[in-house]
């Protein structure tokens, strides 16, 4: 594996946003990086992945929500190659405006779904935790 660090902005700030998550660490892949938590991804920057053109975050949604997000908005959302299957969607960075607090929101709701439920519960808002699940069990 080629453990380049990259050198695009874009992968500087997502390290940044995925460093303030609980236990996450990062491999270098060349142009790519992949963002775990306890060694499961739950997110990846990729740089013209198999040649797709694209500057992308792929990340793990809901089930069945990949499917519906690249079929509203498919200028800004796709299925990624190997993993759309799988629940993950691909959201382009290369436009002009990135909305950082949409790749915040998914990148902590991706963390969520992989994340043991002990950590996840340390970036889940209140709001979103079952009944009667105080913060950080």
């Amino acid at each position: 594996m080629d453990d380049t660090q990259p050198t695009d902005p874009r992968s500087h700030h997502l390290t940044q946003l995925c460093n303030t998550l609980p236990e996450t660490s990062q491999a270098a892949m060349g142009q790519h990086v992949r963002f775990l938590v306890r060694e499961k991804s739950f997110a990846y920057f990729l740089n013209d992945h198999h040649g797709d053109g694209r500057v992308a975050l792929c990340c793990k949604v809901a089930a069945g929500l990949n499917t519906l997000m690249a079929k509203d908005d498919p200028t800004r959302f796709f299925l990624p190659a190997y993993l759309g299957k799988n629940g993950w969607v691909g959201l382009r960075l290369d436009g002009a405006d990135i909305d950082w607090d949409e790749v915040t929101a998914l990148l902590s709701e991706s963390y969520c779904l992989v994340a043991p439920k002990r950590l996840a519960a340390l970036v889940r808002p209140p709001e979103a935790r079952p009944p009667g699940q105080p913060s950080g069990l």
